[in-house]
């Protein structure tokens, strides 16, 4: 559904979402906002507008009710309140974790670990820190997309100061196995565990007991876009990247958005509430998904069976994925993609290649990805989509 605006006799469209036709088959790159979330957001904004960093009574009653969605939000994830910093995002609490934890710690090494399965940001990051004379070394999963305890100790030496291995991959959906990783880093107290848990989070269990750094993005879990989280357990020193006034931490200046954090724990309450009712639907979905694309000879399955069902990554033999995104979306209104967002559409998956090690594949990858919110009726009609592109591009040849 398009609206036409004509300002300044310029014309401009806009796109004002969803409307019968689609398929939004995307939900690893963005959510729609819980309504409770947005409502509760909603009416703090028009009520409790006052700088809570105010000395005035407003400003007061504002502050305190942000302490206490803290305090609720730190419950739920089982950490305490002054360990969590609110961000604008996980793409900031990636950057934050890293470089603040190699600025912070220069003196005791500049080795940094990170796996083949992380997001851009966190590979951007440790790639600034490598131009100031870190030294950066990839891990590399073992044929299930998993880490390999042994093949990290391997890579680990005195001066590794940071090891940054997602909880749930951005393309595939493989789960890490977080808390064995981090039993074992156990070892080593002079190495900080980092994990971005932004595709995790309500997704499904992990006890983040002995990690150090968590990265947690509400945008994934139907909260709003614009605040995100990086748990730094007490004890953990870390550098700020953002100087400036007053916040909830020493360690993330600006002024805190209070409506922003109601929201946000709203969202974290229901998507942790309703995980498992909503894991057991998406997984019926994600098999009905897969029993259909195995029958298309030149399909093959990225994704293991025993990753989180909510994503389902694939490649068709001969096809870019790009061109075949595009065709779901323009001639179908199916919206997929090639793979995560943040990366740019022309190149191979890295993630894909990482596990198949297979530059086909990882040319031709798609991932869709789903939701509570998918219906039936969305899946048949990306089947009935799937089959008319296939043919056309697959059977036809014309790639």
């Amino acid at each position: 559904m398009e609206l036409i605006l004509d300002l300044a006799n310029g014309i401009i469209t806009v796109f004002l979402g969803r409307d019968g036709n689609m398929v939004y088959l995307d939900y690893a790159a963005n959510t729609p906002v819980d309504k409770e979330a947005l409502d509760l957001f909603y009416d703090l904004s028009l009520k409790y507008y006052a700088n809570p960093n105010s000395s005035h009574k407003f400003g007061v009653s504002v502050q305190n009710m942000l302490k206490e969605y803290m305090e609720k939000t730190a419950e739920i994830l089982g950490v305490g309140p002054q360990e969590i910093i609110y961000t604008s995002g996980a793409t900031e609490s990636n950057n934050l974790a890293i470089k603040g934890i190699c600025e912070r710690y220069i003196s005791h090494g500049k080795h940094i670990l990170i796996s083949a399965f992380e997001h851009n940001s966190i590979v951007a990051s440790a790639t600034y820190m490598q131009e100031r004379g870190f030294e950066v070394e990839i891990i590399p999963v073992e044929k299930s997309g998993l880490i390999d305890i042994e093949t990290l100790e391997k890579k680990i030496r005195d001066d590794t100061i940071i090891i940054s291995i997602s909880s749930v991959d951005s393309e595939l959906g493989i789960r890490q196995p977080i808390e064995k990783i981090a039993s074992f880093l156990k070892r080593y107290p002079n190495i900080v565990f980092h994990t971005d848990a932004s595709q995790a989070i309500g997704k499904c269990k992990i006890d983040f007991s002995d990690v150090d750094l968590i990265t947690i993005a509400p945008h994934k879990f139907y909260g709003l876009n614009g605040i995100g989280i990086l748990i730094k357990k007490n004890g953990i020193g870390i550098k700020p990247q953002i100087h400036g006034g007053k916040s909830t931490t020493i360690y993330r200046s600006g002024t805190p958005i209070m409506p922003l954090v109601g929201a946000t724990f709203v969202s974290l309450y229901r998507a942790i509430d309703t995980m498992e009712e909503r894991q057991n639907y998406i997984k019926r979905l994600n098999e009905k998904v897969r029993y259909f694309l195995i029958s298309h000879p030149g399909v093959s399955i990225n994704t293991p069976v025993e990753a989180l069902p909510n994503i389902l990554n694939f490649s068709i033999k001969g096809v870019k994925s790009s061109i075949f995104v595009e065709n779901m979306s323009s001639e179908f209104e199916v919206y997929l993609s090639s793979k995560t967002s943040c990366c740019p559409i022309s190149t191979p998956s890295k993630l894909v290649y990482a596990l198949t090690h297979d530059k086909s594949k990882a040319l031709t990858s798609v991932r869709l990805s789903l939701s509570h919110l998918t219906s039936d009726e969305d899946i048949d009609k990306f089947c009935m989509a799937f089959d008319k592109c296939y043919e056309v591009l697959y059977t036809n040849g014309k790639i």
